[in-house]
């Protein structure tokens, strides 16, 4: 154990964006390690097999409740992450699995369930696709639900427990993996922020805390060994950083610069002179974007409503989601991002191929130019989806305006017999190509939004997960604020509108740089809305 008692800095990745300070509840992920293992003969056997039967009764009566209370706290969409787990507790071929384990060699359910779900979670590690990897840590959680009720462990949040543990309110939670049944069964009011070992961006559990709004930071090697119960932290779900120990002047300086530290939620209704608007993943976030006054739906992405749902999804199913968001948001404007799959965001129902540089490869708009399946289906729901309103469709990735004339005729082609109403046709500008011909294609486009994350990630060619260059991907560097104005002085010229989203526009820091190169229409998280509204005032007032 290395207690840290200076401030240190430490980078991991980030799972979920937003600021916290407080002290640390370390969880008890070693609560397995010491479990009876005995042999069992005859008799023995059945009792065994009988346990593991009471067992998934049990789990599966505990995954029910929390389906219905995620589904009544965040969303059905998210509930459905839990729908799995309660379908595989159910599997009568994974239960055959144990009792034929018992009869095999002869040990207690423990040892049989430890063994067989042990070898599922290896098998899913093993895959090179992080989509299916992520999926691990389901299986993870289901043999530690079965083992909780075996040892009569009370499976409520389980905490290493000192004098000094944050048990109660204002806690942030540190673990070695964050699972989806422990992002919910904490109570997420008193809960600060997650930090973890271990997960990716693409598992349940970090949708779920994005979901919620709670930061969370995960490849932080040892956590558990560098901090105790009680330890102040800082967490960054906006850069990947988190800060043991941060001193006085360190938490002052981040109030500054993030205005959302202590998540202060405060409405701020829109001022003239900048237009907000919000980012959203599934249909469900317009009820939060318009309870912050977003001005409209600057950036929909659409592929998480795949992801979270875990399959491919129809016409009819995307249609129902499109026109929602369309209904919900009453006239004001709503940007759909097309599925931009690949790189860091994919799943075994995509079918994608394997690639040694998925960030180099097949996605984006490029995918969707070979993928006329994936295509076709999501333009006709758009187009189905027009008639409820305005829709504005943006086109990931482009590389160059000949890639997005020849996806454009290829969307108004799969249109062409649908009764549809107006569909505007914009850009992502994030890739370098692509900005540097920002006039050419802005004389052909009906808009524009730059999304500076994947911008910064090749304009300085670092992998934005990776913790180990992680240090590079920042804006804070010249070259990225020339790149903007390429562009912003392209759409002056051709009379476009222009937004800018990811982590820079959420950034209130950045705003008054932004606004000197000439925008003035941000696409932020709904929790970053009043910052930006306040910072744009406090500038105004200078």
């Amino acid at each position: 154990m290395i207690n840290i008692k200076t401030e240190t800095r430490l980078k991991g990745i980030k799972l979920s964006e937003g600021i916290a300070v407080a002290r640390v509840c370390l969880f008890n992920d070693d609560r397995h390690s010491n479990l009876p293992v005995y042999q069992v003969k005859d008799a023995g056997k059945e009792a065994e097999k009988q346990r593991i039967r009471k067992a998934i009764k049990l789990s599966v009566a505990k995954v029910e409740n929390i389906i219905k209370d995620v589904e009544a706290r965040v969303g059905l969409s998210e509930s459905k992450i839990f729908v799995a787990q309660k379908m595989l507790l159910e599997d009568s071929t994974v239960h055959n699995e144990f009792f034929d384990d018992i009869d095999r060699n002869g040990y207690n359910a423990e040892a049989a369930v430890t063994r067989i779900l042990d070898r599922y979670e290896s098998k899913l590690l093993e895959v090179d696709n992080e989509y299916i990897k992520a999926r691990a840590t389901d299986i993870g959680e289901i043999k530690r639900r079965l083992l909780d009720v075996l040892t009569e462990i009370n499976p409520s949040f389980q905490c290493v427990g000192t004098e000094n543990c944050q048990r109660g309110k204002n806690k942030i939670v540190v673990a070695k993996e964050l699972t989806p049944g422990l992002t919910v069964s904490i109570d997420t009011a008193f809960t600060k922020g997650f930090i973890t070992e271990h997960g990716g961006k693409l598992s349940h559990a970090a949708i779920l805390a994005r979901s919620l709004g709670i930061p969370a930071v995960s490849g932080i090697k040892n956590i558990h060994s560098l901090v105790t119960c009680g330890t102040e932290i800082l967490v960054n779900g906006h850069s990947g950083e988190i800060i043991i120990n941060p001193t006085d002047h360190t938490v002052s300086e981040f109030k500054s610069r993030y205005r959302d530290l202590k998540q202060d939620f405060t409405l701020v209704s829109p001022v003239k002179g900048i237009t907000v608007m919000a980012n959203i993943n599934k249909a469900q976030d317009t009820d939060e974007a318009l309870s912050m006054k977003a001005e409209g739906i600057g950036l929909y992405r659409t592929e998480f409503e795949f992801l979270v749902r875990g399959h491919l999804l129809s016409e009819d199913e995307q249609f129902l989601c499109y026109s929602q968001v369309l209904k919900t948001m009453e006239g004001l404007p709503v940007y759909f991002r097309l599925l931009d799959i690949g790189g860091d965001k994919g799943a075994d129902f995509f079918d994608l191929p394997e690639e040694e540089n998925p960030y180099l490869g097949f996605r984006g708009s490029r995918l969707l130019a070979k993928r006329t399946d994936l295509f076709r289906t999501q333009a006709r729901a758009l187009a189905k989806a027009s008639l409820q309103g305005e829709v504005s469709v943006m086109y990931p990735m482009i590389i160059d305006l000949e890639q997005f004339l020849n996806l454009r005729v290829a969307f108004e082609q799969e249109i062409a017999n649908i009764t549809h109403g107006k569909i505007n046709h914009g850009v992502m500008f994030e890739v370098p190509s692509a900005c540097l011909q920002a006039r050419e294609i802005l004389e052909h486009a009906d808009f524009a939004s730059i999304g500076t994350n994947d911008l910064i990630q090749y304009l300085f060619a670092v992998d934005r997960n990776n913790e180990h260059v992680a240090y590079d991907f920042t804006p804070e560097r010249k070259v990225f604020w020339n790149v903007l104005k390429i562009v912003a002085d392209a759409a002056k010229e051709t009379r476009k509108p222009l937004s800018i989203c990811g982590e820079t526009a959420s950034n209130p820091e950045y705003l008054k740089r932004i606004i000197d190169i000439g925008i003035k229409q941000l696409s932020v998280s709904p929790r970053h809305i009043s910052a930006v509204r306040n910072r744009y005032k406090e500038l105004k007032k200078k």
